[in-house]
């Protein structure tokens, strides 16, 4: 900053040269596999390759892409920063995740693939009928994932640059979504998720690595624990604001706490499942799958995975109090402004500071690579979702004769819209942001997911629910949430040792209005559901959980008329033109124009495989005991750190 006072202040380094090879190496070796990967899909030049990546992929790349996906910058940036600010209390939301990573494989990806359906509104549309419904959540979760998931990782990755570096926000969010969009518009899911495999190796290899050196610098965990309660900054003006929590190693916290046991146990659910069992980004990589079994199996992988950020983040967030607690845990807020440019606090800067000042050339160069990693993973994941969402489930409705070339060309412009939404959010980004980005990142996602979950809920596991009775249950649900939300960015907490004189609405735990988000969600829609007429059983065959394995597919003859019917007509799959020959240009966008000669006989097949839920006996079991056993551990670790 330009002020005097803060001279000196502002955590600042350079690049040694060890650092800029490690990062430059880094950045080939990713392209080099982006580009294997693309090469490697260019004969999916259909939707069905771009989308799904050809529906071969393996349960190893599957479960290490859910996990990239889920791990960016807002792990390093936010989950370590509420770990130094309150302790292990934000890992309850990782742990608690894990039995919904399995439900997503044994429950819902048996419901989305036996129907045949590439996007979660496009399943929205098979299930209830209408088109309204389909197109309301189309749109929003375009709109949602600008406004939460690219906008949180943006901030997040730009505070780690900034703090590391002091390079201009702008460049380097532009350069980040730059490297982001060139794989997904390129390779499609296919690149998206060999890349995040490779990511996911460097990732963990890093974050283990600075465990490891600030473990030892605090003296081991045992003094971690002892040395972190006593980490009060100097400029504390009272035995409250800036004295770490009574409970901060304590997973299951009192009603009233920062992390109440039960709403982080109870009342989070409709919000895990909306988030784990529902959204694209975490869908499309279970139906990527070769098979169901090796759905289950990417998810008993990315369910071990989800045990680590305890390891990766938290322990590092803790010793960064530690160690640097007058900087961490500053609560004066002209001291904060001047540390980090937020005066209601640093805690956000924990692990970028680690990584600056503890960490030798080279290794803090691989870190920075595990940051772009898990940055350009994650919006890499949402700009495949967020492009096969509007493709598949809005342009196709405007243009039902939309030839596979034109199909993929728009999938590809509309990551570079995303591209310019990120970049004017970034702004308003900065302006909202809080002392704790996880729990504000939390928060918007409560605010989101549970009406959207009983839409999911409702319709896989009743088939009575109509469409009226999902459509204005998920309405009069989220009414509730969007407006607690407003409300919490125009009325903003007060910092600590002042009265909070909000409204008692705002005062209310997030995770206790989820809980009436997703009470009034369901009551409207058994109430309406009662009150209007039921969908033909015709059209309800492999859309519910119990007429999955129906042996016929859903009745779309007259569903689907103004969708098109590329996807589900056998002429799509045979037509015949003459041969041409595929140029550069095309090869390595993944566009071969190759003709496509399968007959009705083959095409029917080709469907049939797509859609088969079926398994091997003992390869099932096999999985089943697994997840019993991923269960039983999450049990253990959840009931330990209590």
């Amino acid at each position: 900053m330009a002020d005097d006072k803060c001279d000196g202040i502002r955590p600042t380094t350079s690049l040694h040269w060890g650092d800029i090879l490690t990062i430059a190496v880094y950045f080939v070796v990713v392209l080099l596999v982006g580009l294997w990967a693309t090469l490697r899909a260019r004969k999916d030049t259909d939707a069905r390759g771009y989308f799904l990546a050809g529906k071969r992929m393996t349960f190893l790349p599957i479960g290490a892409s859910i996990f990239a996906s889920n791990i960016g910058a807002p792990m390093f940036v936010g989950l370590a920063g509420t770990a130094s600010a309150s302790g292990i209390g934000g890992m309850i939301y990782e742990w608690h995740a894990i039995p919904f990573i399995l439900m997503l494989s044994w429950v819902f990806v048996p419901v989305f693939t036996a129907c045949g359906v590439f996007t979660m509104p496009e399943y929205i549309r098979r299930r209830y009928g209408r088109e309204r419904l389909r197109t309301y959540l189309s749109v929003l979760s375009i709109l949602l994932y600008v406004l939460t998931k690219i906008s949180v990782e943006m901030y997040a990755g730009a505070v780690f640059v900034q703090i590391l570096f002091g390079w201009n926000i702008y460049i380097a969010a532009i350069a980040m979504l730059a490297f982001s969009a060139i794989f997904t518009m390129t390779g499609g899911l296919t690149a998206v998720i060999f890349t995040d495999t490779m990511q996911t190796v460097i990732l963990v290899a890093g974050a283990f690595v600075l465990m490891g050196i600030s473990l030892e610098k605090v003296g081991g965990y045992e003094a971690l624990q002892e040395k972190y309660m006593r980490a009060v900054p100097s400029d504390a003006v009272n035995s409250t604001c800036g004295s770490p929590r009574p409970d901060s190693f304590s997973l299951l916290r009192d009603v009233t706490s920062d992390y109440p046991w039960i709403g982080t146990l109870f009342f989070n659910i409709p919000a895990d499942i909306w988030f784990w069992c529902s959204d694209q980004i975490m869908v499309q990589r279970s139906l990527s799958a070769k098979s169901l079994s090796h759905a289950k199996g990417g998810s008993v992988v990315a369910g071990y995975l989800k045990v680590l950020p305890f390891y990766l983040f938290v322990i590092p967030g803790l010793a960064a109090r530690v160690l640097y607690t007058d900087e961490v845990a500053c609560v004066d807020p002209e001291k904060c402004r001047c540390i980090c440019d937020n005066p209601s606090g640093c805690s956000n800067i924990a692990y970028p500071l680690l990584v600056l000042r503890i960490l030798n050339p080279g290794l803090r160069g691989l870190m920075v690579a595990a940051l772009f990693a898990a940055v350009m993973s994650t919006l890499s994941s949402v700009f495949n979702s967020a492009s096969s969402i509007f493709t598949m489930d809005l342009w196709r409705r405007c243009r039902t004769r939309a030839s596979q070339w034109e199909l993929l060309i728009v999938g590809r412009v509309v990551v570079l819209v995303l591209m310019g939404l990120a970049i004017l959010w970034i702004p308003v980004m900065s302006a909202a942001q809080g002392d704790q980005l996880w729990q504000y990142f939390q928060m918007l996602m409560s605010a989101v997911g549970p009406p959207w979950a009983m839409v999911y809920i409702m319709g896989v596991f009743w088939t009575r629910t109509t469409e009226p009775a999902a459509f204005y249950g998920m309405l009069g649900g989220q009414t509730l949430g969007f407006a607690r939300l407003i409300l919490a960015f125009v009325y903003l907490a007060p910092p600590c040792g002042e009265e909070d004189t909000r409204y008692t609405f705002l005062k209310i735990h997030f995770l206790y209005v989820a809980a009436m988000e997703a009470a009034v969600a369901g009551g409207l829609m058994v109430a309406i559901t009662f009150v209007t007429p039921s969908r033909p059983v015709n059209k309800l065959r492999r859309v519910t959980y119990w007429t999955r394995n129906d042996p016929q597919m859903p009745d779309v003859s007259e569903d689907e008329e103004e969708d098109g019917k590329e996807r589900n007509s056998p002429q799509s799959e045979t037509d015949v033109t003459p041969a041409k020959r595929s140029t550069r240009l095309e090869i390595i966008c993944g566009m071969e124009t190759r003709p496509k000669t399968l007959s009705r006989e083959e095409a029917a097949l080709l469907q049939q495989k797509m859609t088969s839920i079926k398994e091997r006996p003992k390869v099932r079991r096999l999985l089943d005991a697994n997840a019993i056993i991923l269960l039983a551990v999450t049990t253990f670790i959840i009931a330990y750190y209590r």
